[in-house]
């Protein structure tokens, strides 16, 4: 099963090692095999991509602009590094803003999925492409997407 994935790259009052073990959680309920698509940002992006390989699933990096990793530093990038090295890479031929391309990678992952994980606090998108923007777009193309709420602690199912 083919499991898009968008999330929160950071936000107070995220406790991520419950972040991380939700999203075990659902990985560990999915028809296998597996296959993860993110693009790795960082926060859950990446939490979602380890838990996938950490469940014996593949991953598929979705790579939104030429330049992506100078979104990343430190230790961020040196995961984003890691984690690259496991996938299987598609890199999006995007014109436009770096936004539009963000937007761009989240709507190719929702198409190329089967459902959609989300870790979202429910609150509006701070940008173009962030999570409830892809969030809004899985549910105008009819996915199954599971909302884990990392504030309120606690997952959702809806199906659109």
């Amino acid at each position: 099963m083919k499991i898009g994935f968008t999330g929160h790259q950071q936000r107070p009052g995220i406790n991520w090692n419950w972040v991380k073990e939700a999203i075990t959680d659902e990985l560990r309920k999915v028809e296998k095999p597996l296959i993860g698509l993110s693009s790795l940002a960082k926060g859950a992006d990446q939490i979602f991509a380890e838990s996938v390989l950490t469940e014996g699933g593949s991953l598929r990096v979705i790579i939104p602009t030429k330049d992506y990793a100078k979104y990343f530093e430190g230790a961020v990038l040196e995961r984003y590094h890691f984690l690259i090295e496991k996938a299987e890479i598609e890199k999006l031929d995007n014109t436009g803003s770096d936004q539009e391309a963000f937007m761009a990678a989240g709507q190719h992952i929702v198409d190329s999925a089967d459902r959609i994980i989300t870790v979202w606090d429910g609150k509006p998108a701070q940008g173009l492409g962030g999570t409830a923007d892809i969030v809004q777009y899985a549910h105008m193309q009819g996915k199954h997407v599971t909302h884990i709420n990392p504030i309120l602690r606690q997952v959702l199912y809806f199906q659109y």
